[in-house]
């Protein structure tokens, strides 16, 4: 527990799974170093880090000697090392749901990701084109489960916050940034997260 922890994550500050990496930690309130990995330049390829990190990803945490990728296992390690605030739900039915919440928003909805980039949520968007026929069927399907999800005037999906939401706001909030339109508790929904402490302190980091 004593071990330092250094969480590595993208050098521009604009990638979700860095962020959510970095929101568990801020959650928990453990003292970590940020060592940002220059992606442009390659050095994520580089053999020192591909060593460490075996797959040659960001985010990576290392705690003393060991070293852990993908955003999800970090959370859930941070969640079952270190005291704190919960990052997922007291029970294991809800646990399983805010997993299975993760491993949606990673796998699916590519055409938001692709035509809402993340950078525009750190950056001023320029001019953005309509969202294709694809990214508007996608977007649906988002809409219709977040309305699901969402408890009718809750602040949380599980009542208190969780990771989960975290990252469901993130994917809203690809909309609701680049002036898309969203049902409006959905938006107060995915506004209240971004301006979460925690959060912002990622937000306000210099790009």
């Amino acid at each position: 527990m004593s071990n330092p922890l250094t969480l590595y994550t993208d050098a521009h500050f604009i990638s979700p799974y860095a962020m959510s990496a970095f929101v568990a930690l801020e959650e928990k309130g453990v003292s970590f170093e940020l060592s940002p990995v220059d992606l442009d330049r390659g050095a994520q390829r580089e053999a020192g880090y591909v060593s460490l990190s075996l797959t040659g990803k960001v985010p990576m945490l290392v705690h003393g000697s060991f070293a852990l990728t993908e955003s999800s296992a970090i959370t859930e390690y941070v969640d079952e090392t270190f005291p704190g605030s919960a990052l997922y739900p007291s029970t294991a039915l809800q646990r399983a749901r805010a997993r299975q919440i993760q491993a949606w928003l990673r796998s699916d909805l590519m055409p938001i990701r692709q035509e809402r980039s993340s950078e525009n949520l750190f950056r001023r968007p320029p001019p953005l084109a309509p969202l294709s026929e694809a990214a508007q069927q996608a977007t649906g399907k988002l809409l219709a489960a977040a309305d699901r999800l969402l408890p009718e005037g809750a602040d949380a999906l599980f009542g208190a916050w969780s990771i989960a939401d975290f990252e469901l706001a993130f994917m809203l909030n690809r909309l609701v940034l680049c002036g898309d339109p969203v049902p409006r508790r959905l938006a107060e929904y995915a506004d209240r997260q971004w301006h979460r402490p925690s959060v912002q302190r990622w937000v306000m980091l210099p790009r």
